[in-house]
């Protein structure tokens, strides 16, 4: 448990155009699963902000499909 809580303080949090670039897909289309309300997103004033960790584990269970 102890190694979970420490990733989870540790993990970066990346933006927009990184997120786009680590599923290779466009800016526009992680915008639509944004609005669509399917990829994990949290915003930080006006800017959004994703985990990897979260967004691995949206791919994993096939959200991605959906």
């Amino acid at each position: 448990m102890s190694n979970e809580i420490d990733k989870n303080i540790t993990e970066k949090w990346v933006n927009l155009e990184d997120i786009a670039e680590y599923l290779s897909v466009s800016k526009d289309t992680v915008r639509t699963w944004m609005r669509e309300g399917k990829l994990p997103v949290n915003k930080a004033g006006k800017r959004y902000k994703f985990k990897i960790s979260e967004v691995d584990e949206w791919v994993r269970k096939g959200k991605i499909k959906e």
